[in-house]
């Protein structure tokens, strides 16, 4: 076995360290942005869906979904969906856009030709989306550089990450490439199905709506974009006016629509009506039921109001017990028996005033024992005076004293009569 000098081993190895340094140049990450091929993942799903890399693509918006779907035409001329996006940001809200600096994507059908690709986009990549169209002209609509674009921020414009931009970017100029000369973008506030519109039914831009999903059922029925005319400052879809032409602001010349498409487009139309009032009613019956859900619940919680503050006003339970209410200024006892039965009677009150300062009668103790037995010496009427310290007093309300294992009233305090220097 030969041995190889060193130097030639030498020199192999730098060959090969040159050639991998050559083929790493080569990288995706090396490319210009505007000139990255399309990822092997999307290429992979072209392959099974029987599709050639340059074929013809169209996309379609959905606002209040934040999706945008890419449809590549099949072998067989029919389209399929390739891939869905989310949108990273779009700003405004349902409905179309009406004027320069309103902040509001626009909605309807538009198209993109390869002067509208912008390869050096402040945004990573974009395209112009083609706003205002002849439908926007013809109602004196403005708005300038409506975009799909990169960088996630948007102000008018459908704005997705770097990445996605660079997808569809990558996807719209491989089309070009195949000879497609423009592709349409259809944009619509949600998918146009009659739940969404029973849901969206009291929008001023219904009607406007409604004109929108002719051309959005045509695509549903065919699997082809729609051929999109406009006159009459309307929408026509897969309109045939012969050799006249359509005027946007003008009445609509006499055209055609092929017949079995028509005839599909109007059952369709007939089949979602009935979709859209069984809708409507089953919203409105939701409606009323969250309406009495929040009556009942209203009414409750008065009633647990009124509970809460007849409980905060009662007095305690010992309060009744022992004839005292616990806040100052108010009577132990508002009525008595006696008062009950329609008899007067005095009522003992808070703080009672002081009595008058009258000198004390003397009282023979045989007449106070007479009084105390009830007996009336002979010869006299049986009279009972009673010295005025010896008058009874209500105990002072609220004012206890602990007697062992209950606590009772407070006996009146005795007098300077009753107790010795």
């Amino acid at each position: 076995m030969a041995v190889r000098p060193l130097s030639a081993i030498v020199l192999r190895l730098a060959v090969m360290g040159l050639t991998v340094s050559l083929l790493s140049g080569c990288q995706e990450s090396d490319f210009p942005k505007a000139a990255q091929p399309v990822p092997h993942e999307l290429v992979a799903t072209m392959d099974r869906l029987d599709m050639q890399a340059t074929a013809p693509i169209f996309i379609r918006i959905f606002k209040e979904e934040s999706q945008l779907e890419v449809w590549k035409q099949r072998r067989d001329g029919r389209f399929a969906l390739l891939k869905t996006y989310n949108i990273c940001k779009w700003s405004g809200e349902l409905g179309p856009k009406k004027e320069e600096g309103d902040r509001q994507a626009p909605e309807g059908f538009y198209t993109v030709a390869p002067a509208q690709m912008n390869p050096h986009s402040n945004y990573y990549l974009s395209f112009n989306i083609g706003y205002p169209n002849a439908y926007d002209r013809a109602l004196g609509r403005t708005g300038s550089n409506l975009m799909v674009h990169g960088a996630c921020s948007s102000a008018g414009c459908y704005s997705m990450t770097d990445e996605e931009a660079g997808e569809l970017f990558a996807l719209a100029r491989d089309a070009f490439r195949g000879g497609q000369k423009s592709f349409q973008i259809q944009a619509f506030p949600f998918r146009m199905t009659p739940q969404n519109l029973a849901r969206h039914r009291n929008n001023p831009n219904m009607d406007f709506w409604r004109m929108l999903k002719v051309g959005y059922d045509s695509f549903d029925l065919t699997r082809e974009p729609p051929k999109v005319d406009v006159c009459g400052k309307h929408y026509v879809f897969n309109a045939d006016a012969g050799s006249a032409t359509f005027d946007p602001s003008g009445a609509c010349p006499a055209y055609q629509v092929p017949e079995a498409l028509a005839v599909a487009l109007a059952n369709k139309q007939a089949a979602d009506d009935q979709k859209f009032a069984e809708a409507v009613a089953a919203l409105e019956q939701q409606q009323k039921q969250a309406a009495e859900a929040k009556q009942v619940a209203v009414a409750e919680a008065a009633e647990k109001e009124q509970r809460a503050a007849a409980k905060a006003s009662s007095p305690s339970l010992i309060s009744r017990w022992f004839g005292w209410v616990g806040k100052a200024g108010e009577s132990a006892s508002q009525t008595t028996p006696a008062a009950a039965s329609g008899a007067t009677t005095a009522t003992s009150t808070v703080h009672s005033a002081p009595l008058p300062n009258v000198a004390p009668q003397v009282v023979p103790a045989t007449a106070r024992s007479q009084a105390q037995t009830g007996a009336a010496p002979s010869g006299t009427a049986a009279t009972t005076q009673i010295a005025p310290d010896e008058t009874p007093q209500s105990p002072p309300v609220g004012k206890f004293v602990k007697r062992k294992f209950w606590w009772w009233p407070e006996e009146p305090a005795t007098t300077s009569s009753d107790t010795s220097g």
